[in-house]
């Protein structure tokens, strides 16, 4: 007598798309989850089926938030590296450029301290504003959702991962910015290192924004051109000094996330800084990235179920 044994695998369609999980480098992130069921967790993967005589039996065991974060985030990085840095030299030029025009208008004071931190921050939001749009709207009207919402990771940790890449190229060009234009309008270097906490603060807020317009926006066209219009008031309303502005725009700079980043950059150019104020701008700072990051992970869920 013969005896076969099958295998409990699934091998219909479903679970074969589901079992695509692993690729480009997500099993690491994969790999933490199933060491945290094994320590005493219980996960379900998103790969989960209803078999034909029994309940869903999990393909995948969903990983950790902050492991499938680091993948995503090396997978994004290495695969951006080479077509983001020649763009990264046009943000960098770009607010070069404003800061030697503005050198004709501006001669120092209370302007010059605003269009070098504008011209700093600039340099994030071209990238992580701008660049993050164009990203998200392609990877959308592209089919590109489809193959994340198969990995058994969590939504944030896309979103998270891909601004947390795009932010990355953006530091270079941001000290470049600032210390060619400290020594251009003769303003002191001595608070630079505030930048360390400005640069991932004001990239957390506007890469959020710039996700969420790239996944909500209905075509690619869409996502690039709100993409450049936010970049464009970044530029306009962070760059310009606040004190000769009518009302109405005032009121719209204080609605830009940005805008607290530059604030808290220039205050550190005077002669005394109010570090209470450059804190309190920081903390603002952190709170609006919290919530477009918030807004941009759902705009990711809805997108990818769609």
């Amino acid at each position: 007598m013969r005896t076969t044994v099958t295998s409990p695998t699934r091998t219909d369609g479903d679970a074969v798309r589901h079992g695509v999980a692993g690729i480009d480098g997500y099993r690491a992130a994969a790999g933490a989850g199933a060491d945290a069921d094994a320590s005493g967790g219980s996960s379900v993967g998103a790969g989960a089926g209803e078999g034909p005589d029994g309940p869903d039996v999990p393909l995948a065991p969903r990983a950790r938030l902050w492991p499938a974060l680091g993948a995503v985030y090396r997978a994004q990085l290495s695969r951006a590296r080479v077509a983001r840095i020649p763009l990264l030299f046009v943000a960098t030029f770009q607010s070069l450029g404003i800061m030697v025009l503005m050198r004709g208008v501006v001669d120092g004071g209370a302007e010059a301290r605003a269009v070098v931190a504008g011209s700093s921050v600039l340099v994030v939001a071209f990238v992580a504003l701008n660049l993050l749009a164009q990203y998200f709207g392609q990877l959308r009207a592209g089919g590109g959702l489809d193959h994340y919402a198969t990995l058994p990771v969590p939504a944030a940790s896309v979103v998270l991962g891909a601004a947390a890449a795009y932010a990355s190229f953006t530091v270079p060009g941001v000290v470049v910015t600032a210390v060619a234009g400290s020594v251009l309008f003769q303003l002191p270097l001595g608070g630079l290192w505030v930048l360390v906490a400005v640069v991932p603060l004001a990239g957390a807020a506007l890469a959020g924004l710039g996700a969420a317009l790239g996944l909500l926006a209905p075509r690619p066209e869409l996502a690039t051109l709100g993409g450049q219009l936010g970049m464009s008031a970044a530029l306009l309303l962070g760059v310009l000094p606040a004190g000769g502005l009518p009302l109405a725009v005032r009121w719209a700079r204080d609605l830009l996330p940005s805008t607290y980043g530059v604030e808290a950059f220039a205050r550190t150019f005077e002669p005394h800084p109010d570090w209470g104020h450059v804190v309190a701008d920081l903390a603002v700072c952190a709170a609006v990235g919290v919530l477009s990051l918030a807004l941009a992970t759902r705009a990711y869920r809805w997108a990818a179920t769609r």
